[in-house]
């Protein structure tokens, strides 16, 4: 059996040795790789917080002591140690989840994967634990560099620096990168740290001395390595950081030498008050192929060769995120205005191409959704036309200036969600199934959804041309779908796809749907049901053109991969409504829940987003009318077909 094989709570590492340790952080690593390049996921970061998770486990005793993860995505490690080893179907229907989720075990206690929340979480926690007599209890937050470039982390060390007779330790895990290399003062501080000879030489120069008494002199080492780690942190200077919070400073620590992290972290335990240790360590951690990776380190995979990092498999079909990037330069080759922003997602939101052409025009900001938002008005101000470019979870981040920063003062803003809609492995904090209804109620915004690449294309022209308002251009992610060309276009530019002689069903489709919509169409014209479906392109406002079709068809149908409540569906509606039209509306979308893990064509099944499910209700609504329904809808749409070319005329 290997030590992995016998790890099934915390409590076990109790019994093994620091050299048993090392050899289970090499076992953790190494069935890391194996498994996490058969289901992709975040590789980079779980090998680089193998120690230290083994470390904070072996110091402290969950669940008693609450461990908090900040985004989360490094908690495989964690996962391995409480219990949890068969990674087969990591994220995938069923199997473990990517990030700490409650529902899998009692050692989960965050399950929210947005970053530079963990240090609030915690300040709560040990509040609680303090007031209600829980005084032997401590709260360990995990929190990266990348995540102290948000404001929340910063709010949350201002109050508990403000009380200081809390068991509240918090772990700096410094690898210098958040996505990508983290950027901003702070990295820049950071990475003086890391790199200041000073504390460099002394460590080195330590270590040889002791070597020369063999193995004797390496043991004495071992014993004073914590003593030594707090002698050398004199000479960083690193404590002026912190000076100021009046919290106490461990560090910076090894991270990937075990007995070092557990010398700091039990001095941590031990004081009583609020702790900061600071370990350095490094993403991607005995992986060659991720060292070499220079742009994230393996910081989220697909399918891999394990052996080599080469990605296996895959479409030939460009990605949603890759056409708006080639798209963007090109834009920007022709306005010199137009600028970037990203909230340290520069390569997975596609705007790494114009940060390599115009490297002065593109703004990395760190973690900080709401500072890019207003940084992006006061931009507009000043005669630019920013494109600020974010996953569409993260828009929720910052509602408040999208309202007030930039809507309020008329900004023209281009706002470029990527990963919008359904997202599937990376769970309910990963879908963007929110940014619909949250920025429709929005005063002048317009909202748009590609439904392909020259879709894409074209609404992000129109965009950027926009001078005086919000604009927003929200794609899916993972490649692109077929060309789906119209039949024509309305004069304000509405598409209609498929226009049926009978005018019975309208189908309004938002972005990627409307292939769903053709689905269904054919599926009811093989049962003599007349559907027309449009593409609105901008899904707000409502386009005029939209209103009046609905008034020639006897029902309409809305279909979005966004949350039904107040979604695009219910916009229509009350449009439609205002307009005196009274054609009856079947509005489709994602339940207002939070959806689990899992591929996107599961999770759209399981919601009923489906051309079957959706055509066997259209049908059930319409049974008794003038349209006849000789059977039940069949299966296959070749039966269909065959059943629609006998139906009478």
């Amino acid at each position: 059996m290997s030590l992995l094989e016998s790890i099934h709570g915390p409590r076990d590492l109790d019994a093994l040795s620091t050299e048993q340790l090392v050899e289970l952080a090499a076992e953790i690593r190494e069935f890391l790789i194996a498994e996490v390049s058969k289901t992709g996921g975040h590789l980079g970061p779980n090998l680089g917080v193998v120690e230290l998770t083994m470390a904070v486990h072996s110091v402290f005793d969950s669940p008693n002591d609450a461990i908090v993860f900040d985004t989360g995505h490094q908690s495989y490690v964690h996962k391995l140690l409480t219990g949890r080893q068969d990674f087969s179907r990591l994220r995938e229907r069923g199997g473990l989840a990517g990030y700490p989720q409650r529902s899998e075990s009692v050692h989960d206690i965050v399950e929210s994967s947005h970053a530079s929340s963990s240090l609030s979480w915690a300040d709560g926690i040990s509040r609680a634990f303090q007031m209600t007599g829980q005084k032997d209890r401590h709260v360990v937050a995990i929190v990266g560099d990348g995540a102290l470039t948000g404001g929340m982390t910063w709010e949350a060390l201002n109050n508990i620096s403000d009380d200081n007779s809390r068991n509240l330790v918090i772990v700096v895990n410094d690898n210098g990168r958040s996505y990508a290399p983290t950027i901003g003062g702070m990295a820049r501080f950071l990475n003086d740290v890391r790199t200041r000879r000073s504390y460099r030489d002394l460590y080195v120069s330590s270590r040889r001395l002791f070597d020369r008494f063999g193995k004797p002199g390496q043991a004495i080492y071992r014993g004073v390595r914590g003593g030594l780690h707090g002698f050398l942190s004199r000479f960083s200077n690193n404590e002026a950081l912190y000076s100021n919070l009046d919290i106490k400073y461990i560090g910076p620590v090894h991270g990937h030498d075990i007995h070092a992290l557990q010398e700091a972290l039990r001095q941590a335990k031990n004081y009583g008050a609020p702790v900061i240790v600071h370990a350095i360590t490094q993403k991607g951690k005995g992986y060659q192929p991720a060292l070499l990776d220079a742009a994230d380190q393996f910081h989220a995979v697909g399918h891999i060769d394990p052996e080599t990092g080469e990605p296996i498999g895959g479409s030939d079909r460009p990605s949603w995120t890759s056409v708006f990037s080639e798209e963007i330069v090109r834009l920007a080759d022709a306005d010199p205005t137009i600028v970037g922003i990203t909230a340290a997602m520069l390569r997975p939101t596609g705007l790494d191409k114009l940060a390599a052409k115009y490297p002065d025009r593109v703004f990395d900001v760190g973690i900080a959704e709401q500072h890019a938002v207003t940084s992006a008005a006061g931009l507009a101000f000043g005669g630019l036309h920013p494109v600020v470019a974010l996953y569409a979870t993260f828009i929720n981040r910052a509602f408040d200036q999208v309202l007030m920063d930039v809507a309020l003062h008329k900004a023209g803003v281009t706002f470029v969600l990527d990963r919008a809609g359904v997202t599937g492995p990376d769970g309910p904090s990963h879908h963007g199934m929110w940014d619909l209804a949250i920025l429709q109620v929005i005063p002048n915004i317009r909202l748009s959804a590609p439904r392909d690449a020259t879709r894409l294309r074209e609404e992000l022209g129109e965009a950027v041309a926009v001078k005086d308002a919000p604009t927003v251009v929200r794609f899916s992610k993972g490649n692109v779908g077929n060309e789906l060309t119209a039949v024509r276009r309305t004069a304000d530019g509405v598409d209609v796809l498929v226009e049926a002689a009978h005018r019975d069903v309208l189908i309004v489709t938002v972005g990627p749907m409307a292939e769903l919509g053709l689905q269904v169409a054919e599926r009811l014209a093989a049962q003599g049901i007349g559907a027309t479906v449009i593409d609105p392109r901008w899904v707000v406002p409502v386009p005029r053109s939209v209103v009046d079709l609905a008034a020639e068809h006897r029902l309409v149908v809305t279909i979005e991969d966004g949350i039904r409540v107040g979604g695009i569906g219910t916009r229509i509606r009350q449009d439609l409504r205002e307009a005196g039209v009274d054609t009856a509306l079947n509005e489709l979308g994602l339940p207002d829940e939070f959806l689990e893990h899992g591929s996107r064509a599961e999770i759209l099944e399981e919601v009923g987003l489906t051309p079957q499910r959706i055509a066997r209700d259209v049908v059930a609504q319409v049974l008794g009318s003038k349209i006849p329904v000789a059977r039940p809808l069949p299966d296959s749409v070749e039966e269909q077909r065959r059943l629609g070319s006998e139906r009478p005329n």
